[in-house]
């Protein structure tokens, strides 16, 4: 039986020097592909102030922030060119009218093929960012999985979050079945699971949504690095 981990590890903040994976533009939408290890915004510390909102904006002062991802998630990552796209992409999010898929590793086998996962998150305060399970106090949140692959160790699996709870994905994993945390998750991962990723095997493949200007369903595709 492996002993979870209960207390976020610390980290040195050493982000990849790629330059700017562009998907898409148009006179309203920047879509890119974001690195795993790379914040989405600024930190609070002066060593954590690049990000990639920072480098887009040297490039394209005018683009704002629609959604984040986890430092270590990689994946397509929208912004928009004016504060009207803005706020209609945030309706979006808001009302749930955004589909999004990403694809993980787990460890060890899942049972079955596909399912459900319906528990309720809030923030671990006294471990924070972690996050935890609590009937009480949580927020409710659902994620789909999906099994995509398995080989000796792990299984591959197509995640849909019906929700978009902080860390939803990878406290859901580790709690699906006997327990499945997201290879190389140095919040949650035991350390066997930890040492089979050299980083989060966690990434936002797809992403849908209305365009802003005329309404029609638009996908954007970021091919999976693992």
């Amino acid at each position: 039986m492996f002993e979870r981990p209960t207390k976020p590890k610390p980290f040195t903040y050493d982000p990849p020097m790629d330059s700017l994976n562009i998907l898409y533009e148009d006179n309203d939408l920047l879509v890119l592909s974001k690195p795993s290890g790379l914040l989405s915004v600024p930190g609070r510390a002066q060593d954590h102030q690049d990000s990639l909102q920072s480098r887009v904006e040297k490039e394209y002062p005018e683009a704002l922030l629609i959604h984040r991802l986890d430092l270590e998630t990689s994946g397509v990552f929208l912004m928009a060119r004016s504060k009207e796209v803005q706020a209609n992409l945030g309706k979006q999010f808001e009302r749930r009218k955004v589909d999004k898929t990403y694809i993980a590793r787990v460890w060890g086998q899942i049972e079955g093929e596909s399912g459900e996962v319906d528990l309720p998150l809030r923030c671990d305060w006294d471990n924070r960012p972690m996050q935890m399970v609590c009937y009480e106090h949580g927020r409710a949140s659902k994620t789909l999985w999906e099994v995509i692959g398995r080989d000796e160790i792990s299984t591959r699996v197509k995640l849909t979050p019906l929700t978009g709870r902080s860390h939803q994905l990878r406290v859901h994993m580790l709690e699906l079945g006997t327990s499945h945390p997201i290879l190389g998750d140095d919040f949650y991962a035991h350390e066997a699971a930890l040492k089979a990723a050299s980083r989060l095997q966690l990434h936002a493949e797809q992403l849908t949504i209305h365009h802003p200007q005329n309404g029609e369903r638009i996908t954007f595709t970021a091919p999976c690095p693992f």
